[in-house]
């Protein structure tokens, strides 16, 4: 059986690149901070969104959707689910918000794992939430010819249990004994937990949501208001290839997990500085088309309606699509296409 040990890591020499994103990440830690104390009200405007996009995209990697309208309907708690897909969103919404008001009180323990996996399905038929899988799980993936195929084997039902336990105990002691980073035992934590794959389903949703829970409970709290599952969906093919190529050699411990971290610290660094971005933009006290112009100037290549409304969170839709009118009559912008293929790019000429 495959053993855990994360006391070890204190010894590892990692990688120029990994020791430049963990620098990185402690300097908008600390930006995150005056923040937080700085702009509140502010910072309250991208969290909505934030669980939106999160409790969308998680869902949306594992190929369960729902309209935008019953998604916002659904997150905001205003309609109940009327379709499998739509049970198992209710269920994803349900657990961030747990993690989002109470992760002080959230224990690394597998009781606490199996109660945040219960309540992922609490508005599911299926008798699986709460239950570590009973029967051998695979991680398949699909050739060109569409031929099915086992890109790894995760531990057997009869192994599963002491190792999450495992897992949980080797992080709570690596992270009492501080002597080595959050930002390496989190990445090792989640990889470890997928290669075990300890459900029947729900494993890929439960990852994410730990890693949220599990960045809160060290500090950092850009998911809160940048949602990393849509980071992670609009680069999913990195994101498998990165595991993958981690998970080679994992069962005899023989694995190299730094391409896995890499892959999770270089998503937590493009939220941040997205983050910033959007402070600076919902904190600013100008009129509204200044701050649609300011917004429509970060942006490259094509946008949407939409996109200007998550950025500029404090204006109305009728104070976006105004502002957006007046820069396409006076040409800053070009629109282009009708209904909803409507979009518009920048015409710096």
């Amino acid at each position: 059986m495959r053993t855990f040990n994360y006391t070890v890591l204190k010894n590892k020499k990692w990688d120029n690149e990994i020791v430049a994103y963990i620098a990185q990440i402690h300097e908008h830690k600390a930006k995150q901070e005056l923040f937080l104390k700085q702009k509140p009200q502010e910072l309250e405007k991208l969290v909505e969104i934030a669980k939106v996009q999160s409790t969308e995209f998680s869902n949306e990697i594992e190929g369960i959707r729902t309209t935008n309208t019953r998604l916002k309907q659904l997150v905001s708690e205003k309609t109940t689910p009327k379709s499998r897909d739509e049970e198992e969103i209710a269920g994803y919404r349900d657990v961030l918000n747990v993690i989002h008001e109470s992760y002080e009180y959230i224990p690394i323990t597998p009781n606490y794992i199996l109660q945040l996996h219960k309540m992922l399905y609490s508005h599911s038929p299926k008798a699986i939430g709460g239950k570590f899988k009973n029967i051998q799980n695979y991680i398949s993936g699909t050739d060109v010819n569409g031929k099915t195929y086992t890109i790894f084997t995760p531990l057997s039902p009869f192994e599963t249990p002491i190792a999450i336990e495992n897992i949980c105990d080797e992080f709570n002691k690596a992270i009492a004994e501080n002597d080595v980073d959050p930002l390496i035992l989190i990445p090792i934590f989640i990889h470890d937990f997928l290669c075990i794959h300890p459900f029947l389903d729900g494993n890929g949703r439960m990852s994410r949501l730990l890693t949220t829970l599990l960045l809160y409970r060290c500090g950092y709290l850009v998911g809160k208001y940048i949602s990393l599952e849509a980071k992670i969906a609009k680069s999913k093919s990195l994101y498998y290839d990165a595991l993958e190529q981690s998970q080679k050699g994992w069962d005899t411990g023989e694995d190299n997990p730094e391409s896995f971290i890499k892959y999770l610290l270089g998503t937590i660094i493009s939220a941040y500085r997205d983050f910033e971005e959007r402070v600076e933009i919902v904190s600013s006290k100008m009129p509204a088309i200044e701050m649609v112009k300011k917004a429509v100037s970060t942006i490259i290549g094509k946008f949407t309606k939409s996109q200007i409304v998550e950025l500029c969170p404090s204006l109305s839709i009728k104070s976006v699509e105004g502002a957006l009118k007046k820069l396409t009559n006076e040409g800053k912008i070009k629109k282009c296409g009708i209904g909803k293929n409507t979009f518009y790019i920048r015409n710096d000429n």
